[in-house]
């Protein structure tokens, strides 16, 4: 009985860990639905931020690897750069189980909405399609990309 329970509970954590890789929380095995309390956060745009003529990035195409979470989880992001403003994302969504793909993929869709003319120093992505662990791994890469085109 003891062994049963010792293989049952480290069962559970295994299973635990496989299903928080970009969860809004680790308990989560399936996305909720959009609440005031789960709602995408993306700092909106002002006038105050476009893009600055000199910017102190060059501009150009970057890439960087974000890493988040327990596992750890990643995300592979290029930004297209011109003129302090974000022109153009891509992401790659590496994760093996469904739940946390399902997470990956969804941030992936409204990402570009959010980010595209922009300018590089005022994004804040916090939470964004449901998922705030999926914005930690991009906020990482955002910050070594920033690092690579400063001029």
């Amino acid at each position: 009985m003891r062994q049963t329970s010792a293989t049952f509970s480290a069962g559970a954590l295994l299973l635990t860990l496989g299903l928080s890789a970009c969860a809004a929380s680790p308990e989560s095995t399936t996305p909720e639905p959009a609440t005031p309390e789960t709602q995408d956060t993306v700092t909106p745009p002002t006038a105050d931020t476009a893009p600055a003529i000199n910017s102190g990035y060059r501009d150009g195409e970057y890439s960087a690897t974000g890493w988040y979470g327990g596992l750890p989880s990643h995300h592979d992001v290029t930004l297209t750069i011109e003129s302090g403003a974000v022109t153009d994302v891509e992401i790659n969504t590496p994760a093996e189980d469904e739940t946390s793909l399902g997470y990956q993929q969804r941030f992936v869709a409204a990402l570009p909405d959010a980010i595209i003319g922009r300018s590089i120093d005022e994004l804040n992505v916090d939470r964004l399609a449901g998922s705030s662990g999926c914005s930690e791994g991009f906020m990482d890469a955002l910050a070594q990309i920033k690092e690579q085109a400063a001029a």
